[in-house]
């Protein structure tokens, strides 16, 4: 029994805070009642980050709501979620963290076609205030470019 997948929650600041170098999927090691929470839409990941512990990855501040149905099982919104990944992979993001200094940021989080939740991770470099104001810049001119095209055809 297939559903729709209709889950797809995005981390929109971390295009426009980090420059993405490398991305990655992984699982994550969840509850029962959180995934029912997620497959509710009731998740965030804006102000999530990634971080090692024991050679193992953890999403950090990623908030998953209570599951609105369960009883004294329910599950703490703000815990640390371990990522699932290939041990090679893991080896290579945290060898990139410790030597150059590299971060690792949450981009998305949704449920693939077996119904099983994924995030969507990204090895990313923070930009500099001049870059954020080259991309604020260039979103201002193409919508400025959008609104002359559309009042040149009308």
């Amino acid at each position: 029994m297939k559903q729709a997948n209709t889950i797809n929650i995005k981390n929109k600041k971390a295009r426009f805070e980090y420059e993405l170098l490398d991305k990655y999927t992984a699982g994550i090691k969840l509850a029962g009642t959180e995934i029912k929470s997620i497959r509710e839409g009731k998740a965030s990941i804006a102000e999530s980050f990634c971080e090692f512990q024991d050679n193992e990855l953890f999403v950090i501040n990623m908030t998953i709501q209570e599951y609105s149905h369960a009883t004294y099982f329910n599950h703490n919104p703000k815990n640390s979620r371990k990522l699932l990944l290939n041990r090679r992979e893991l080896n290579k993001l945290h060898k990139e963290v410790r030597n150059s200094g590299l971060t690792i940021v949450p981009l998305r989080l949704f449920i693939n076609d077996r119904g099983l939740a994924k995030m969507q991770i990204a090895l990313a470099k923070g930009k500099k205030l001049y870059d954020k104001r080259e991309a604020i810049k260039e979103r201002d001119s193409k919508k400025r470019l959008g609104q002359i095209k559309k009042a040149f055809n009308n």
